[in-house]
């Protein structure tokens, strides 16, 4: 349920339970999580308050949106969401202007990002997930995509187009890319779901020291 005091992703309102619908079979009954680029805050409160064995620390880039992460959390019941923290995937060290992390992460969720951001920050994000993952940890990430091999539909066309005149550095990732990009890090990726509005959750694990 929306609150008119808070502000509000529709997209997030509509992709919550498909995500957490699948989130709910790759993890344990508890464990720690970090989100990436929390905006609103919606995903994060909806998922504490559906799996409350797990902690969940929510990001952000710019702290404009910290009241409402807090807000929805504290809307939804979700006593298990930490006080959102700044973090720049580009940096060296998680999270900015604060002690690092002091323990892993079992899970870390980024929803939505890599198209609105540089793209720098495909390899912060896989750099920083492969050094901030407990062993066994996956990082999961969730958006559009284009894939060789797979037409892309003409929302995500329309949608690709659309950020690119809005910021160059901007526009929907080549999913093989993004693979790349996580390879260097050391992480590969284990699971690809299809998902309404022709998004994709990728599931992204440490690549064995023997492959």
């Amino acid at each position: 349920m929306t609150s008119p005091a808070l502000p509000c992703s529709p997209a997030s309102e509509r992709n919550q339970a498909p995500i957490l619908a699948l989130l709910r079979g790759l993890v344990p009954d508890t464990g720690t999580a970090l989100e990436i680029a929390s905006g609103t805050g919606q995903h994060l409160a909806f998922f504490g308050a559906a799996l409350p064995g797990w902690t969940w620390q929510p990001t952000d880039l710019n702290d404009e949106l910290f009241f409402a992460i807090a807000g929805w959390a504290l809307q939804a019941g979700a006593t298990n969401v930490r006080p959102a923290v700044r973090l720049d995937v580009r940096s060296a060290t998680w999270p900015d202007g604060a002690a690092p992390f002091a323990q892993p992460f079992d899970l870390i969720y980024c929803a939505n990002m890599l198209h609105i951001a540089p793209w720098a920050c495909c390899a912060g994000l896989m750099q920083g997930a492969a050094r901030h993952l407990a062993p066994g940890g996956r990082l999961v990430t969730y958006g559009p995509y284009i894939e060789d091999g797979v037409p892309t539909s003409p929302g995500n066309q329309g949608f690709d187009a659309t950020l690119r005149a809005q910021d160059p550095d901007w526009g929907i990732r080549n999913r093989a890319d993004v693979e790349r990009e996580a390879a260097a890090a050391g992480l590969h990726l284990t699971e690809r779901h299809a998902l309404p509005a022709n998004n994709l959750l990728l599931v992204w694990q440490r690549t064995p020291a023997s492959a």
